[in-house]
């Protein structure tokens, strides 16, 4: 299975699939869609209101790699559940980081 993130030349980019009042944060691991792309999936206990549910998802994936909040930024899906992350860095050593966090893919 691929993994849900890219190496882009400044850091790496994330398909997130977030699910807003989880009822805690967390990074669940990884999943396939039903088109069978692979995303992150991130729960976050904020609501999917003026962009609560954005802002906790990115300040748990800078919490999660140890960066600070202002090194993920969304990409691209604002209003949506699946979301692109852009976390600036070093692409290798964050998706070695991200691939310790989620496990071993099934």
């Amino acid at each position: 299975m691929s993994q849900p993130w890219r190496i882009r030349p400044e850091g790496l980019e994330v398909r997130v699939r977030v699910t807003p009042k989880g009822g805690r944060d967390a990074v669940d691991g990884v999943a396939t869609l039903s088109d069978g792309r692979p995303v992150l999936k991130v729960r976050v206990r904020a609501a999917p209101e003026d962009g609560a549910a954005n802002e906790a998802v990115r300040r748990l994936l800078a919490k999660a790699l140890r960066l600070p909040a202002s090194a993920v930024g969304l990409e691209a899906g604002a209003t949506a559940r699946l979301k692109t992350f852009l976390i600036a860095g070093e692409g290798q050593t964050l998706a070695n980081d991200l691939a310790v966090l989620t496990g071993p893919t099934p």
